[in-house]
């Protein structure tokens, strides 16, 4: 038994922000003039609206996709970095606003957090516990951006943050005795924790506003996944004796497209398999893998029997990768 991916949608709110409106929005200090595009590639990101909440852009991805697809699930699991509030899990909220009464619960693992979210969903269906799961998610770090910037060392530490875009996400995975996902591998670098954080919330800092903002040094970050090296990938390859040419798409999470052409040199990812979304989406967390899939599959890449790959990088420091048979 294995699980397939059965459907896949994304939702992007409408209201979209340029580079430029990002620059002309931070001060005191004010930034170089095209830093951001410049600095990321990034033309663009959305912002969902201030009566949206990470459980409503979640749900709005995963009533596309129950549309289409007419049986409920049994299980809905919210993968995502974002969330409502601590209590409850988002996921009760977002099963009330769909009218699910299916068991759920959260997932969190920062930008790998919609990742490991399929990971368990497989481990259920194929341990026979669930026979139809919703994974999903709602990405909102634009809440979590800081914009009263006082000089430059405080515009470097919140550079990241101008990256982060907002998204709703969602997929069904099945049952099936043939095809489906066939390879999940996870390391980690817990070490370099510190080096991307969002600390407000949680126990160390509960009500401090000046903790409620992204703070992270994108350098060390690259720095840390680079010096991981490719064996995590390369290894689940030589698994199946696979390469990369074996695969119609090659999802990767994506920052900024300087650091995604680091990584896919790296790797050895032929150019024309990636599915680049950051230039007019943003880094929209989480949700990076199952947007792209969605447009790929938008966009007719993919046909029955076509393998899909997942390479997964997230704060923590975490890396991941998944391998899948389209059906």
């Amino acid at each position: 038994m294995r699980a397939r991916i059965a459907g896949v949608a994304a939702y992007l709110p409408e209201q979209t922000v340029t580079s430029r409106e990002v620059e002309a929005r931070i001060g005191p200090y004010r930034p170089h003039p095209t830093i951001v595009e410049r600095m990321t590639g990034i033309r663009s990101r959305h912002v969902m609206r201030d009566d949206q909440q990470a459980s409503d852009l979640a749900a709005e991805a995963a009533a596309k996709l129950l549309a289409d697809q007419g049986a409920e699930p049994d299980l809905l699991v919210f993968a995502s970095a974002s969330q409502d509030m601590i209590e409850p899990a988002t996921g009760h909220i977002v099963a009330a606003k769909l009218g699910l009464t299916c068991p759920v619960f959260d997932i969190k693992n920062a930008c790998n957090s919609f990742l490991n979210g399929m990971q368990v969903a497989d481990a259920l269906i194929r341990t026979g516990q669930y026979r139809r799961v919703l994974v999903c998610g709602g990405e909102t770090p634009s809440r979590a951006i800081r914009w009263t910037v006082r000089d430059r060392p405080q515009f470097v530490d919140a550079f990241a943050g101008y990256t982060l875009s907002d998204a709703g996400s969602a997929m069904i995975l099945e049952e099936t005795r043939g095809g489906g996902l066939f390879e999940f591998a996870f390391s980690a670098v817990s070490a370099a924790w510190e080096i991307g954080t969002l600390p407000g919330g949680g126990s160390a800092h509960p009500r401090d506003e000046e903790f409620s903002y992204f703070s992270g040094d994108g350098r060390k970050l690259k720095d840390a996944f680079v010096g991981q090296g490719p064996a995590l990938w390369l290894d689940a390859l030589a698994r199946h004796d696979l390469t990369w040419d074996d695969f119609a798409v090659v999802l990767v999470h994506q920052v900024t497209l300087p650091y995604l052409e680091i990584l896919r040199v790296i790797l050895g990812i032929p150019a024309g398999k990636l599915v680049v979304t950051l230039p007019e989406h943003g880094n929209v967390a989480s949700a990076t893998m199952p947007l792209q899939l969605a447009t790929a599959v938008a966009e007719g890449r993919l046909a029955p029997g076509d393998r899909v790959a997942f390479v997964g990088l997230a704060g923590g420091v975490s890396l991941g990768v998944a391998f899948a048979e389209w059906s």
